[in-house]
This record gives structure tokens, sequence and C-alpha cells, in this order.
């Protein structure tokens, strides 16, 4: 294979697929519209720490970049549950207790691929490139930079440039992809916990939740011993807290623990800014079987089960697999790679929205608890036989499609016990009953 390959992102699936192809011999340019983030200052609250698990992990071990990647990562082990008041509440992940998803800033999980896709073999990074124009059909492609436009061709093109792609934008102007970005009515804004005397404020091995009903705010722990907090609230709802005493007033009122953690709990809040959150659905990813999508680009979702990056890593390493499969064909890899991931997108998209409901509104609820106890019961009970979907989801690499028919099918059968204990005890009732009349 000798094509020459064009990347449009250097993000996380960019940069990651940037590698997957320079192991393939292929000559590769990365393009992204930033400036290098390796040096300056990062951009202001718009990080959303990122939880790796099994999925994003197993695409780092491939191309044995794990632990050169991983290495300032922190493992969380369950959530710990903030009420209003009352005890903390820590809820385990996995039933063993032992398996963690692992807390990294987007800022460092890029960087560190950033600087493998740079040092691999035929690899070339062009930053402050932002994409204007491109021929889904030639691969023509003309870019804005500090030095004026400049043209560019490849034999294939692959927008790997988020949510917001400039690659879809021009796919969907040329009429190759439709695209509509499902928004959800809720923002994300950033706070801060410093560390405490050089020590965590909160327990590190834990992701914190404080829900409240119709909002929530998560705490992920950083190596420098902080946390980065993210709230979640309904879009209206931040612009009613004006000044520093209604801030204040709300926090202390409905986050009574963080007050006295976060210093920088005013200023962050007035000044960070507020992202939005929504779903894209694109069809097809693919055009003229040399130009699409991948990962953010092709499909964002929402944060809240933590597998927006897993999941574009796991289409990096779908992408390789279909390149493989067909012979290094790019006209029929790209086809069978949407074919093959657009099923488990669309699922893990579901799921994502699913679960903002239950770590929003029912992680406090003492059934919920309960669930989780029994949850985690039948997974030692019965091990490799049940298994939760949060396990199947951050601790294995089952598409994600198959996560969700294999619990509808454990919830079937369990429900069937259910009825079949339920008329057991009946029918033993019953026949007590009827035994005592006759005595």
């Amino acid at each position: 294979m000798s094509e020459r390959v064009a990347i449009v992102g250097a993000g996380l699936a960019g940069s990651l697929l940037g590698c997957y192809l320079a192991r393939r011999g292929l000559s590769v340019t990365l393009y992204e519209r930033r400036a290098d983030p390796r040096v300056g200052q990062p951009e202001r609250g718009r990080s959303i720490n990122l939880a790796i698990s099994e999925r994003g992990l197993d695409a780092l071990r491939r191309i044995g970049l794990v632990d050169q990647v991983m290495a300032d990562a922190l493992p969380m082990k369950g959530r710990m549950i903030h009420p209003v008041d009352g005890p903390l509440d820590f809820q385990q992940y996995s039933a063993s207790g032992d398996r963690a998803i692992n807390s990294i800033s987007r800022g460092t999980l890029n960087n560190a691929l950033l600087d493998a896709a740079a040092a691999a073999p035929g690899v070339e990074v062009l930053f402050e490139h932002r994409l204007l124009e491109l021929d889904s059909a030639s691969g023509a492609m003309v870019f804005e930079t500090p030095a004026g436009k400049v043209e560019a061709t490849a034999d294939v093109v692959l927008g790997a440039d988020g949510a917001g792609s400039a690659v879809r934008e021009r796919l969907v102007a040329e009429g190759a992809v439709r695209d509509e970005v499902d928004f959800l009515d809720y923002g994300y804004k950033e706070l801060s916990i410093p560390a405490v005397d050089g020590e965590f404020a909160l327990d590190p091995g834990a992701l914190h939740i404080w829900p409240r009903g119709t909002s929530m705010m998560i705490a992920l722990p950083n190596p420098d011993r902080s946390f980065t907090c993210t709230l979640f609230w309904p879009a209206g709802n931040f612009d009613a807290l004006s000044n520093r005493e209604s801030i204040e007033r709300y926090f202390a009122e409905q986050y009574p623990d963080l007050l006295p953690l976060a210093p920088s709990l005013v200023g962050d809040y007035q000044h960070n800014p507020v992202g939005v959150l929504g779903t894209v659905h694109t069809r097809p990813w693919q055009a003229n079987g040399r130009t699409a999508l991948i990962g953010d680009a092709a499909h964002a979702i929402v944060p809240f089960y933590g597998q927006g990056a897993n999941c574009a890593f796991e289409d990096v390493v779908e992408l390789d697999r279909c390149l493989s499969d067909t012979g290094g064909s790019w006209a029929r890899a790209l086809p069978l790679f949407e074919h093959r991931r657009r099923v488990n997108a669309e699922a893990i998209a579901e799921m994502a929205l699913g679960n903002f409901i239950e770590m929003r509104d029912k992680v406090a609820s003492p059934v919920f608890r309960l669930t989780k106890r029994i949850e985690h019961a039948l997974e030692r009970a019965f091990p490799g036989r049940y298994v939760s979907r949060y396990e199947l989801v951050s601790f294995s690499t089952t598409p994600y499609a198959e996560v969700q028919g294999r619990v509808r099918r454990q919830h079937q059968y369990l429900a069937a016990a259910g009825l079949l204990g339920a008329a057991v005890l009946t029918a033993a009732a019953r026949a007590a009953r009827a035994a005592g009349r006759r005595r």
C-alpha cells in the first residue's frame, strides 16, 4: 500500500489513526486547525476529563502504546455519591471490586498520542491548517493557514475532526452525506478542586457524582492531585446565577461539601464557557470510496457512559481490521467499516443517553443501590453467564449492539425466573393451606 492518506483532525482519534496507518507503511499527513496543543496553554474549561476503559486500552495495547499513553491516568473503581446531606455512598463498578476505569485529561491524552504519531515513520503533522474546501471524489483540499491558503491532495481523506467536523460539513455541502445533530437541552461548565496541602481533597479512587434530579455534577481526579469538576445543568440554568452572592448561596444549598474545597469556584463559574452536548447522526459515513468520517465526526455521543474516546479508538481498530480483511482496498474497506460499526455506534449513543438519567436521577435511590447489589450477587453466583451492562460496556470489548441484546435477554430470563419463583411460592402456600384444612 503506497497511498497518501490525509487525516483531518489531530485529536484523539486522528492521532491514534495516524499511528495505526503508519504501521502499514502509508504516507500520512495529519492536518490540525489548532496550533500545536503541546505548547502554550490549553483551552479553558473545555476538556471534560475522560474515562478510558477496556476498549480504549485494547486499541492502545495493539500498537504498544498503553504504558506510554496511560502513564498519568488514575484508576477509579467506583462512584462516590454526594447527597445534599447525609453520608457519602461508594458504589463499586464491578462485582469483584477490582476493576477500574481510568481518569485522564483530554489534553494529556491528546499530547501523548500526538507525540506517538509525530514520531511514527511516514507521518507528518501540520498545525494551524483549517479545512476550507474538499472534493471528496478527487481528494483535493484547500486549507487556510497563517501564511495564506494552501492546496493539497491525497488518495484518501479521513475526517477525524470531531463533532463539529469540517470534513462532514463539506460532504454535506456536496450532497454526499446527510447529518443531524440532536442537541441535549443541557450544557456543561467546568470547575476545579485543587490539592489540599499537596494531597487529594476527595478520594482519588472514585468518580464523584452529585446527583440532583434534573441536574448533576461529577469530579474526576488529576495527577497533580486536583479534581476537574463538570456541571451538567439544563442549559438555561447557568444564566440564573449572575453574581458572587447568588453563586455562593446556590452552591451552599445544593453542593454544600464543594464550596469549602473550591476556592476558585466563583471565578471558574463566571469565566468558564458553557459547552453544548449532542448526538451526531450521519449517513453514510463515506463517499466515493476515498473520503470517510471516523469517531465523533461520524457519530458523536453524549459523555455519560464515558465511552466517547473509547468508541473512537475502537473505530480505529475496526478500520484497521477492515483494511486487512479487504487486502488494503480503501474502496472496499470504507463501506465495510461503516457496515460493521454503525449499529454499534447507534447502540452506545442510546446507552449514553440512558446512563445520563441513571447518573442524574437514580444513583442516590435506595432501590437503585439494592438493584446494583443484586446484580453484583448474580455476577458472582453465575460468573461469565450473568454480566451487567456496565461491566460489558466498560470492562470488555463485546460489541455495543451485542451488549444491548445480551442485557435484554438476561433481564428476560430473570423476569421469567422471578415469575416461576413466584408461582412456586404461591403453589406451596396453597398446598400448605389445603393441608392445614384437611387436618
